[in-house]
């Protein structure tokens, strides 16, 4: 009898464990992605093998039952080209994103290090981030990003009125005393409605402040996006910013054209520039694509958009390989 009352609170035990497991999972997951270039910065050319923000993670959630879950987001960044890390002496870290999070019916709170949602509302959606997912020298190199990533408090809405998200963030600097450093604030609106889509996004870091507008829209195999963006910086002045960028997609091939425009500066003269993106991507998989494009930025004698040389251009010829996990 104690035997079988043994195996009998043994088996109750194995049960249980077993549906706490079940309420809860970790996954794995990330993205290699190498290409082989033909740069020119200025005069000077160099041909080699790049990185494109290749990253592995870690993410988790637990289901607190009531429609209420608990999770974490730990990223790191590594190089596919040379094998190194992305951190000091080359290691791993999760800088590139590292949250935990409480998301019920009321929304989610985000707290930890993690990327502006206005730049995902505005910069990279649907066909404004192709031909390479906007990373690498294929990337666009107009848009202007302000939001400090670390020591941050996010809440995100659930879906209302239809369709439409919102998500405001504060970054705390933590200053030093005597500092004068200021947090950072960030505002993001995003809307879905069938094959519109469009986005709004605000940040303001002290005396840097950026607002841009995004529209994307699907019409069968074609895809058209565009975004707009206002800046307006202690030490350079305003300026204006556009891109707009098409897809059309047939069978496995995506052929993708895009172009970007930026002002100058009012305090800085000739700080203009302009973008041509023309790149290809055939899916060998849902999680493993090959492409091939071409970039040029041409840069205005104190623009340095993509090099961090005044008035030198930029441009690439690029074939690669992405595989996601």
């Amino acid at each position: 009898m104690r035997s079988l009352n043994r195996l009998m609170i043994a088996t109750l035990a194995v049960a249980g464990s077993t549906a706490a497991l079940a309420q809860s999972s970790v996954q794995v997951y990330g993205r290699v992605n190498t290409s082989v270039e033909r740069q020119k910065v200025g005069d000077v050319s160099t041909t080699g093998l790049f990185n494109n923000a290749s990253r592995i993670g870690f993410r988790g959630t637990e289901d607190l039952g009531g429609g209420l879950k608990a999770g974490f987001v730990l990223e790191s960044g590594f190089n596919s080209d040379d094998g190194s890390g992305t951190g000091s002496a080359g290691g791993l870290t999760f800088r590139r994103q590292s949250e935990v999070n409480l998301e019920g019916g009321f929304g989610m709170l985000r707290l930890g290090t993690f990327t502006a949602e206005s730049y995902y509302a505005v910069a990279d959606y649907g066909v404004l981030d192709q031909p390479n997912h906007d990373t690498g020298s294929l990337s666009d190199a107009l848009y202007t990003y302000v939001m400090r990533d670390s020591n941050k408090i996010a809440y995100r809405t659930p879906v209302i009125l239809g369709g439409l998200t919102i998500e405001g963030a504060t970054s705390f600097h933590e200053k030093a005393v005597g500092t004068n450093d200021k947090n950072g604030y960030d505002l993001a609106a995003n809307w879905e409605s069938g094959p519109l889509a469009l986005g709004a996004g605000f940040t303001k870091v002290g005396g840097d402040k950026q607002l841009g507008l995004r529209a994307h829209y699907t019409i069968n195999a074609f895809q058209v996006g565009a975004y707009y963006q206002r800046s307006d910086e202690e030490l350079r002045g305003k300026r204006n910013a556009a891109r707009v960028t098409g897809m059309y997609t047939m069978g496995a091939s995506e052929f993708v054209a895009g172009f970007g425009w930026a002002g100058k500066w009012d305090d800085v003269s000739n700080s203009g520039a302009r973008q041509l993106i023309l790149g290809y991507n055939y899916n060998l998989s849902k999680r493993s694509k090959l492409y091939a494009g071409y970039t040029k930025v041409d840069n205005k004698a104190n623009a340095s958009y993509a090099t961090g040389v005044s008035g030198a251009d930029f441009s690439t010829f690029a074939a690669g390989i992405r595989h996601n996990f």
